[in-house]
């Protein structure tokens, strides 16, 4: 099949780009701005280019048009794809049809912190053992390529709550139906697409009427946008993380930490020590990530002393 991707140097899409191409497809896209580090991934892997959106970009006519969220109407190529009937679906469409739901999903989601979180969590399942397949927003450190599909039943996603596409003004997170959901927080962000903080609740309660009954989520303890969105209806177990004595009662996981800075942090669930982890991150936003990745992992097998290791 050829498939062409409208928007394809955006991390999302240039990570679909990557997909698309290892399940066998031909991929060809096309960009306003062709720029590193997306451009020199996809060219590295023999995927053609084109700057600038015209309709002679859809000639061969491709099988499939995906539109990345930043296309709207007016875009020629955009016309072009309507006018000539050619089929097209979002990014998120056609990665849940496509890869996610043949996959056990571990999505993470949050106004902050999320790729790093992605590119922890999916850190620890590699040095596990598990080859996940993984869709992190950007080049993480540690693997050559923004995504992939691994072999495992696992998918490691970061979760986007920007919407789908033009025609789709959904988060992109609601068509991703995770097993394993890490809720990092919730603030006012988009504001080009969310009216008020309230707007944005609401579609991360969409995302938990997702969730199976016998899935997780995983949220900070202190988060009162998280409590709103949960408030409107949850139907999975919930775990809650915090950092020492923030809170007044028994936290799922907590770090204590052994250094200020966060560079030392003892990991403790259910009030039981159960592993101790030195690195060279700082920063009780980096703990609060580490946390969340090591409670998401385990729920897959992954001891927290394995994690800690890991990390």
């Amino acid at each position: 099949m050829h498939i062409h991707i409208l928007g394809i140097c955006g991390t999302f899409m240039g990570s679909l780009a990557v997909i698309a191409r290892e399940l066998g497809h031909k991929v060809t896209g096309s960009d306003q701005g062709v720029y590193p580090p997306m451009s020199t991934q996809l060219e590295a892997l023999g995927i053609a280019l084109t700057e600038g959106y015209r309709p002679e970009n859809l000639e061969p006519k491709p099988d499939l048009v995906l539109i990345g969220n930043a296309m709207s109407r007016g875009n020629p190529e955009v016309e072009a794809v309507l006018n000539r009937r050619i089929d097209y679906m979002s990014g998120p469409e056609w990665l849940a049809r496509e890869v996610l739901r043949h996959r056990w999903v571990m999505a993470v989601a949050g106004t902050h912190g999320k790729t790093t979180t992605t590119a922890m969590l999916l850190w620890i399942l590699d040095q596990a053992g598990f080859d996940a397949g993984y869709l992190v927003g950007g080049v993480p450190q540690d693997f050559p390529v923004s995504a992939r599909l691994g072999s495992s039943d696992f998918f490691v996603i970061e979760a986007d709550e920007y919407d789908s596409a033009f025609f789709d003004k959904r988060s992109k997170f609601i068509h991703y139906r995770p097993n394993t959901l890490i809720l990092n927080n919730l603030e006012f962000d988009h504001a080009d697409i969310f009216e008020n903080v309230e707007a944005i609740e609401r579609q991360f309660h969409h995302l938990v009427r997702t969730v199976p009954s016998q899935g997780l989520i995983i949220r900070p303890a202190l988060d009162s946008h998280l409590d709103n969105a949960l408030e409107m209806g949850c139907w999975s177990p919930v775990q809650d993380t915090a950092i020492g004595s923030e809170i007044s009662r028994t936290a799922d996981w907590r770090a204590e930490l052994l250094a200020e800075d966060g560079s030392r942090f003892m990991v403790i669930h259910h009030e039981q020590p159960v592993a101790t982890l030195k690195w060279n991150l700082t920063g009780l936003h980096n703990v609060r990530n580490a946390l969340s990745a090591i409670a998401a992992a385990r729920h897959v097998g992954v001891t927290p002393d394995h994690a800690v290791a890991a990390l």
